[in-house]
């Protein structure tokens, strides 16, 4: 757990009330979930009131709960296990109804993201792309999936466009060996953070490559290396990485790019469908036809 926290706690013990003792025990040995429980739900857990858990926020240094709670999130980032994982999701829903309750996570996700994503360090990423001579793209485990997403449109927009496959850290640096001051490398991941990716990162760092990095926060390993953090929020509490923010992210990334090269990216389109159209790529479909009867 979070030393910083850990400290103000353990400073603050004694003086503690009965019902502040409990809460700082409770949360010493189940911080995992405590950062996902609010201010109420705590309180009932351990037999004291609301206003009881709100108090020992302030106690110990913070302006709330809400900022306990957000500190506690931070420093479990990467560190929740599958199994733990599990359990935090069962206990948020409860007994609401599953797909709702997904959504509506989803939905906040994309608003705080919304809210702290800069957008000095968006458009400058977007211009550090466009104006790159290769471009790198490099995304372990679950978002691997976001680079391939990025990879695909990246291909229709560029001609120099890598997606790095990252099976082993010697086949990684063999295909970056080229890269250099000219170059991009679009760097993603999510906790747990993949070590394959930071020390790409690391690497394309010192061979004097811009580097962006889009990741969940900025106490991810991928932030220090990186000359524009794009970031997008996470569901680090879910049975599975909740992806939503970080690619509606990369749509707006792909999107602004299309638009700084519009007059190339209109040729490259126009060319693409004449080729689907010739070699049939693409089921038509008559929307004036008549329904089969049955």
């Amino acid at each position: 757990m979070n030393n910083l926290l850990t400290v103000r706690i353990q400073d603050k013990m004694t003086s503690f009330s009965k019902g502040q003792r409990l809460i700082a025990k409770y949360i010493l040995e189940h911080y995992d979930k405590v950062a996902f429980m609010t201010a109420a739900r705590l309180g009932a857990t351990v037999g004291v009131s609301e206003s009881t858990v709100v108090r020992f926020a302030t106690e110990i240094g913070y302006t709330g709960y809400p900022e306990l709670q957000q500190a506690m999130q931070e420093m479990i980032r990467n560190k929740l296990t599958s199994v733990q994982r599990m359990e935090v999701t069962a206990n948020r829903i409860g007994e609401n109804d599953i797909l709702d309750s997904v959504f509506n996570q989803d939905i906040d996700i994309i608003r705080r993201t919304m809210e702290e994503t800069s957008h000095e360090n968006f458009y400058k990423a977007a211009d550090a792309i466009a104006s790159a001579r290769k471009i790198y793209i490099l995304g372990a485990r679950s978002s691997l999936a976001l680079a391939t997403f990025l990879s695909y449109y990246m291909h229709l927009l560029f001609e120099n466009v890598l997606l790095v496959q990252s099976t082993s850290e010697g086949e990684i640096f063999e295909q970056m060996i080229r890269i250099d001051e000219n170059d991009v490398v679009i760097g993603i991941s999510f906790p747990r953070y993949s070590r394959k990716a930071v020390k790409a990162m690391n690497f394309a760092r010192k061979r004097g490559a811009k580097v962006v990095a889009i990741t969940d926060s900025n106490l991810s390993p991928l932030a220090e290396p990186a000359d524009y953090l794009l970031l997008a929020r996470s569901d680090i509490a879910s049975i599975v990485d909740s992806l939503c923010a970080p690619l509606s992210l990369i749509n707006a990334l792909i999107v602004t790019i299309a638009l700084k090269k519009s007059n190339e990216v209109k040729k490259v389109f126009q060319n693409l469908e004449d080729i689907w159209d010739e070699y049939g790529v693409y089921e038509k479909v008559d929307e004036h036809k008549s329904e089969p009867t049955i």
